[in-house]
């Protein structure tokens, strides 16, 4: 009987040592994930696959999906929005060509993901969505996981944030037919302005925009497929 128990304490411990707790997992899956799916298919910059790898995606989906977190496609955040995969981050990301002293708008909060990625790059990120309980619960994730340089505005971002502006750099994270003028308006000289481009209801553009003396030179970068803008973006489509 003593030997029986022995055994079975031995086990249990062998058991325990040998289970990696999960977020070892989860660091386990986003070393997979960075080096097979944004490495391997071509982002370079230093700082972007080390944040990619950083930033525990599996903390912006619901729990019942967290162990597709780390696959390279997007997922359903509620409202009929999703998080994009994570090479589409990353290739926005690494377009922007990013300094750590830029200020970046972004329009689309959704689950906060791609804030969380510019925050860690960039000094400030002020973050628009127009669904107030999409900016709600980004906000209250943010406050939890210590971010203190991202601002979140619930509003239309189609006219931007006009009281932070102008801005080195802005990420659309929804699609539209054309670039809103507002936006156009508070980049600063030189700035980028990135944004799926072309019809809201199939495959769009991705799209960067830079502004040069007034004028907007404009680069397409690859075919891309997101969720369409709403309010004023969406009027006439």
């Amino acid at each position: 009987m003593r030997l029986f128990l022995n055994i079975l304490t031995l086990t249990v411990i062998l058991i325990l040592h040998t289970a990696a707790p999960a977020e070892d997992i989860y660091k386990q899956k986003r070393q997979n994930m960075v080096a097979k799916d944004i490495k391997g298919r071509g982002i370079g910059d230093k700082k972007v696959l080390e944040t990619m790898e950083k930033i525990p995606r599996h903390l912006y989906v619901d729990e019942y999906i967290r162990d597709r977190a780390y696959a390279d496609y997007p997922l359903p955040i509620g409202e009929g929005q999703t998080i994009s995969q994570p090479y589409v981050v990353a290739l926005m990301t690494e377009t922007l060509r990013l300094k750590q002293s830029d200020k970046v708008l972004e329009i689309g909060t959704g689950s906060g993901y791609q804030a969380a990625v510019l925050a860690e790059i960039v000094k400030d990120v002020y973050t628009i969505e127009i669904r107030k309980g999409l900016a709600d619960k980004a906000e209250k994730r943010f406050k939890e996981l210590g971010y203190k340089n991202i601002k979140v505005k619930y509003a239309d971002g189609y006219f931007g944030w006009k009281e932070y502006a102008p801005f080195d750099a802005i990420i659309i994270t929804a699609s539209a037919n054309h670039i809103p003028p507002p936006l156009i308006k508070q980049l600063k000289q030189d700035g980028r302005l990135i944004i799926p481009l072309g019809s809201t209801v199939y495959y769009q553009t991705l799209t960067l925009a830079t502004k040069r003396k007034g004028e907007i030179d404009l680069e397409q970068i690859t075919s891309v497929a997101f969720v369409p803008m709403v309010g004023e973006a969406g009027k006439g489509n």
